[in-house]
């Protein structure tokens, strides 16, 4: 698990861009809950952190596929395949993420 950013700097559903040893990845808050995905639609490979929020998932800027923040699956067109979906913890205010671990 690598230390990414405090807890605090994160504002509620909105994308948050990070590199976690050598992989680029957006991180979602939810309340006290945090996700982290692959910041690239399996799609049209550009980046998610660039979408938004909604109910359904973090959106693609692009073409407008939608990926479930807790398993990275697709719930809308075109995309077909899932994005990764990492290891989270929260540990005295700060997020750490682990990309060996996808739990998908």
């Amino acid at each position: 698990m690598i230390k990414v950013c405090a807890l605090s700097s994160l504002d509620d559903r909105k994308p948050f861009a990070a590199t976690v040893d050598d992989v680029d990845v957006v991180l979602v808050r939810d309340g006290e809950r945090v996700h982290a995905l692959a910041d690239l639609c399996s799609h049209a490979a550009v980046s998610l952190s660039e979408g938004d929020v909604s109910r359904k998932g973090i959106e693609c800027w692009l073409h407008g596929s939608c990926f479930d923040l807790e398993t990275g699956k697709p719930s809308s067109p075109p995309a077909t395949e899932p994005v990764d979906v990492y290891a989270v913890d929260i540990r005295d205010g700060d997020v750490f993420v682990d990309v060996t671990v996808t739990t998908n």
